[in-house]
């Protein structure tokens, strides 16, 4: 006879007939004992999408019908949102010259699985995996997503057998047998550990940008820290559980033309004792209006997700880089975090909607940021005048104003906000000056500013490879418009591109308060205002040639 149990409290039921297996050590539910981000996991109860008493908005609830989520408790205070677009003003006014370090819960996080099976070993034939007591454990993996072009193979098998892992996935019983299906495998080496770490600051000629392009991007490299720069040199690091932020940069795919730009993301949590960071929660923006691919969802996620999820995890079609931030005081991080956190709530409402060029991952990311008062230096967009030529040409070359507009809008925004590198650069950039490492452009500090600047411990580059798999390996992303154009093919009928479906919003979630967002002219002010100017004088011309002539006398 079948029975049914809990799990370490958590709620999460295991299905078990007959004899009972024994219980792999290292395996709990996923949230216990642990942390999400910069609070206990302990404040959280599992549940999903399907939630009929979640105190999450409904617009996110949506998105994750069939996905585990970690959702706040009741008695929990639990992020707000202002309703509009606008995310640096509602952040300004929100949190007022920065100061916000008393962090409520977001709405959901997105974890994927219910248990977590840590202190783990896969076995050489991918089919076990040996938990720290030497149990076995059958071992499957979460099935590959169909539109998912590539996966784990014999290659990845052989890089985790290699390591210890922890991983995410759903533990069962049954009939005195047990078996994990793995949804994350996270690679347990991957440490920041401050005892084997190195003063290496930027050489004469070096910059973010080498660093990233070092070694084609660095997709086969090992994973390797470095530190530029600590407050207190010379002396015993102490960097077990300190706040941290991590400026999160990841490279361009190898078989896809539209992805050489990157992806950008923020993540804060705090550094482990053993230098874990696989808890950190990561602040993930993509285009909720199509389905992806890989299966992403814009959420916040803990790490090991956001990077080593089978299907969704940058790291098997990329290499990454982050620039962690390691704090004496969690206040700046719990700020952006809470800001970011009101932000998804507009997201999933649809305030406002993921533009490539105008609200893309990296813009969302830093207008928090802007709005709390780092003025991270901007450098401008690309070009306004080839903006106007590339309009007219791309408008006649594929008949569709809406093609011109889009090549306009690349080409004339802010290229901080747009290029995941250049932004990666720029806030690497004015972290270092901020804390005296560099000199620069001197500027007027904020009060947001001020507290980085005093709160930084250590800033540390980490360079993260791909992990093998079938999928071809991935490079550095592109820094300009210029490189991006240089790498993919002069015929755009042969870009190799991955079509995704459309994931229209329902019209009953959409606030009655709030009406869509409206769409951009597919011709943009200034080709307007040169047509009309344009007009105006071919018609003046015109009426000076009618005017009559005085005869000659």
């Amino acid at each position: 006879m079948s029975k049914t149990r809990s799990l370490l409290g958590a709620g999460v039921l295991l299905i078990s007939a007959g004899a009972q297996a024994t219980e792999p050590a290292g395996l709990k539910s996923a949230l216990a004992g642990e942390r999400l981000g910069l609070l206990p996991a302990m404040q959280f109860r599992l549940s999903n999408g399907n939630c009929p008493d979640c105190v999450t908005i409904k617009q996110g609830l949506w998105y994750f019908q069939n996905e585990v989520l970690a959702v706040p408790l009741p008695s929990q205070p639990v992020s707000s949102f202002k309703q509009g677009a606008d995310i640096v003003r509602g952040t300004k006014e929100w949190a007022p010259e920065g100061a916000r370090d008393q962090l409520a819960l977001p709405g959901l996080v997105w974890l994927g699985a219910p248990h977590i099976l840590d202190d783990a070993r896969i076995l050489a034939d991918g089919a076990h995996v040996r938990s720290s007591d030497d149990a076995v454990t059958s071992l499957t993996l979460a099935p590959q997503l169909a539109s998912n072009l590539s996966y784990w193979d014999p290659k990845t098998t052989a890089f985790f057998a290699r390591r210890e892992v922890r991983m995410r996935g759903t533990y069962s019983e049954a009939e005195g047998k047990s078996s994990f299906v793995a949804r994350t495998v996270w690679p347990k080496d991957f440490a920041i550990d401050q005892s084997k770490m190195r003063a290496q600051p930027l050489g004469k000629d070096e910059s973010f940008a080498t660093y990233v392009r070092a070694e084609g991007g660095g997709a086969s490299s090992p994973f390797s820290t470095r530190l530029l720069w600590e407050r207190k040199p010379g002396q015993a690091r102490q960097w077990q559980e300190k706040p941290v932020i991590g400026v999160m940069l990841n490279g361009a795919q190898g078989d896809d033309d539209e992805a050489y730009g990157g992806h950008f993301a923020v993540a804060t949590g705090y550094l482990g004792r053993q230098g874990e960071w696989s808890d950190w929660i990561v602040n993930n923006f993509y285009n909720l209006d199509s389905v992806s691919e890989k299966g992403i969802i814009a959420a916040p996620v803990p790490m090991d997700n956001y990077l080593m999820d089978l299907n969704s995890g940058q790291q098997y079609y990329r290499p990454s880089y982050m620039l962690v931030a390691v704090l004496n005081n969690a206040r700046t991080a719990a700020a952006y975090q809470g800001g970011v956190q009101r932000v998804f709530n507009q997201f999933y409402r649809h305030d406002f909607t993921y533009q490539h060029a105008k609200a893309n991952c990296t813009g969302i990311s830093l207008d928090v940021f802007k709005g709390l008062g780092w003025n991270v230096p901007q450098r401008g967009p690309t070009s306004n005048l080839k903006a106007l030529g590339a309009y007219a040409y791309l408008s006649a070359k594929d008949r569709s104003l809406a093609s011109g507009r889009k090549i306009y809008d690349y080409l004339t925004e802010e290229q901080v906000r747009l290029y995941p590198a250049v932004a990666f650069e720029a806030a690497g950039n004015d972290l270092l000056q901020l804390v005296g490492a560099t000199k620069g452009k001197a500027r007027k500090l904020t009060a947001y500013e001020k507290q980085l600047q005093g709160d930084i411990e250590a800033l540390v580059l980490v360079r993260i490879p791909q992990i093998p798999s079938s999928r071809v390996m991935g490079s550095n992303p592109v820094f300009s418009f210029s490189e991006y154009m240089k790498r993919t093919p002069p015929n755009q009928a042969d870009w190799k591109i991955v079509p995704v479906g459309a994931r229209p919003f329902p019209d009953a979630l959409r606030d009655a308060n709030t009406p869509p967002p409206k769409a951009s002219s597919p011709v943009p002010l200034p080709v307007a205002g040169i047509a009309l100017a344009g007009a105006i004088g071919i018609g003046a011309l015109i009426r000076r040639r009618r005017k009559p002539r005085p005869n000659a006398g």
